[in-house]
């Protein structure tokens, strides 16, 4: 039935001129064809689209076949020799139906799916949607839109992290990014081969720009990349990020010139300029830019080689900072690699302290790696930048475990400064006093939660014992023993009171936990000024014991400081009466 009406419509139509068409032909025509291939009488439809007497109304009704078509080729129940029919279908609809209505058609259908749907549609439609395109003659309007539409759908597949995700593709991000490539690569040969460089031809250059920018947001920034060996050769963000890079050179824009654009107020290129927002996003773009040819080697047999190591960490602190900013593990250790990078190329100690640029640096998370970059930045710093940044962290960090590897590199510091001939005015003196103002005090006094402060404290004892015994007082290199009142008064006074209401507080603790073991009940325990609650008695008395032998351990290098401090001031005094 569904057949013959479709002839039915058709035989009307046949002689009618294409101006003559009516809303009700398109709207009968689409459903009765609709109707066929639900029915399954796909070969009749096969027949009516490849007779010539129908070319006419094909070109012009045709394209509303594409979406049923292509939702049965997406199905994956069909039998092989139906699906055949079906492609031959498809690739007759996509020759001769009006491109313009085809395009609007097959980004559509590009747009409905979801999850792994979505790379099935785009890696069935991106060839269809490419020939489409040639057809037209508003050419960088159609990429622009096509392009858009397929990142949007892109950007939301999950990137692949692990060398087992990236082989095994799941969700066809991977696939996708290197069928996207083949889409765009005529596009970009044709802005090649146009030496007229007509407003459209400038439009299409912009549309592929934007094209290449949103690309290195998304999925390059957050993308991981195999090792550079043999399987490095089958990676498929490394061939997308090359690619994408080739796209830019190609069209006017070089990567270098690019990068070291970064960080002017406003961007333009040609006719594209970005408003605040897309200017924000850039900064991405150029950042995962800066890592893909750094740190991964992407391209950078185009960087000239005159570039100094200091010129390029210069340009590279903004970039850093950016990656720094960002809240994923992945792109954060990016940037720390970044940094990596361009410290490496540097010699220690020769870095002035005006390099001092990477704000957001200073307020990474601890973990493993981001410490050891910030040991490499500290080694590469000058005296004087060495000495701000430890002020800087040690006034903003608010995290034991930093300030206290803080407090070992000025430890380590002022060793070298007392070994050398001629002293660093900026570990030993005046300096230095300011300095251990800021590590020889307890943030709140005898307040001060002692278990949650307790590796900054240990490093302050460890470094003022050091001290005690390195600087003699009749030396007095270090300002310590002209500061040792002060010293008293707002770290070793306060820290004795401190350890007696902690250990009381704890032992308090301890005495209710046993109490609550012989009644088997679950109570909460203040721990470190946190709450924890519920916890079996067995498991509170443990932490607690471990809270008390923290204090039991500070109390001890307490006392050998100030034993040691006894010993010194007493030794001063009886040589300076012995000279008496």
């Amino acid at each position: 039935m569904a057949v013959e009406e479709l002839q039915s419509i058709i035989k009307r139509c046949q002689i009618l001129e294409e101006q003559d068409f009516k809303e009700e032909d398109f709207g009968l025509f689409q459903l009765a064809g609709q109707r066929c291939i639900e029915e399954g009488h796909i070969d009749q439809l096969l027949e009516i689209i490849q007779n010539e007497k129908n070319k006419v109304i094909i070109k012009n009704m045709g394209w509303n076949l594409i979406g049923p078509v292509v939702r049965c080729l997406l199905c994956k129940d069909k039998e092989d020799t139906k699906r055949k029919v079906y492609f031959l279908i498809f690739d007759l609809l996509v020759k001769l139906c009006s491109p313009k209505e085809l395009l609007l058609g097959l980004l559509e259908l590009i747009e409905e799916p979801s999850g792994k749907q979505i790379s099935q549609s785009i890696l069935l439609l991106l060839q269809p949607l490419q020939t489409v395109i040639q057809k037209l003659h508003n050419k960088a309007y159609s990429v622009g839109l096509a392009l858009s539409t397929l990142w949007n759908q892109l950007s939301l597949l999950p990137v692949p992290y692990s060398k087992e995700q990236i082989q095994m593709d799941d969700y066809g991000l991977c696939q996708c990014c290197k069928a996207l490539i083949e889409f765009t690569k005529p596009f970009v040969e044709e802005v090649i081969d146009n030496k007229e460089n007509s407003l459209e031809n400038e439009k299409l250059k912009d549309e592929l720009l934007k094209f290449c920018f949103k690309s290195l947001k998304c999925p390059l920034l957050t993308a991981q990349f195999l090792e550079q060996s043999e399987e490095g050769g089958n990676d498929p963000f490394r061939y997308f990020a090359s690619e994408i890079i080739g796209f830019l050179s190609a069209i006017g824009h070089p990567f270098p010139k690019m990068i070291f654009n970064h960080g002017r107020k406003k961007r333009t290129w040609n006719y594209l300029e970005f408003e605040e927002e897309e200017d924000k996003q850039l900064a991405d773009s150029m950042a995962s830019l800066a890592y893909l040819v750094f740190v991964q080697g992407i391209r950078i047999d185009q960087l000239p080689m005159v570039l100094s190591p200091l010129y390029l960490l210069q340009f590279n602190m903004g970039h850093i900072e950016v990656f720094l900013q960002r809240t994923e593990e992945s792109v954060i250790s990016k940037g720390l690699e970044l940094l990596e990078n361009s410290l490496l190329r540097i010699e220690d100690s020769s870095l002035l302290y005006q390099y001092l640029e990477i704000k957001s640096f200073l307020t990474v998370p601890q973990r493993k790696k981001s410490l050891a970059m910030l040991q490499l930045y500290i080694n590469k710093l000058d005296s004087q930048g060495k000495y701000t940044l430890f002020r800087c962290l040690l006034n903003t960090s608010n995290h034991s475990g930093v300030e206290a590897f803080i407090i070992q590199n000025i430890k380590n510091q002022i060793d070298m400064s007392l070994k050398r001939t001629h002293n660093n005015k900026w570990f030993t003196g005046p300096q230095l006093v300011s300095l251990l103002d800021l590590v020889l005090f307890l943030p709140e006094g005898a307040e001060t939660d002692l278990l949650q402060n307790s590796d900054r404290i240990m490093a302050s004892l460890n470094l003022l014992r050091y001290l005690v015994i390195k600087d003699n007082e009749n030396d007095n290199q270090t300002g310590l023993w002209t500061e040792l009142g002060n010293i008293e008064n707002n770290f070793l006074k306060p820290l004795h009171i401190g350890l007696n209401m902690s250990k009381a507080h704890y032992e308090a603790e301890i005495k209710n936990s046993q109490e609550a073991q012989k009644s088997k009940d679950l109570c909460s325990i203040t721990v470190g000024g946190e709450e924890i609650p519920n916890m079996p008695p067995e498991m509170q008395l443990k932490v607690l014991h471990s809270a008390l032998f923290t204090f039991d351990l500070i109390e001890s290098v307490l006392a050998r400081v100030e034993e040691l401090i006894e010993i010194k001031t007493k030794s001063t005094s009886e040589e300076n009466i012995g000279i008496k």
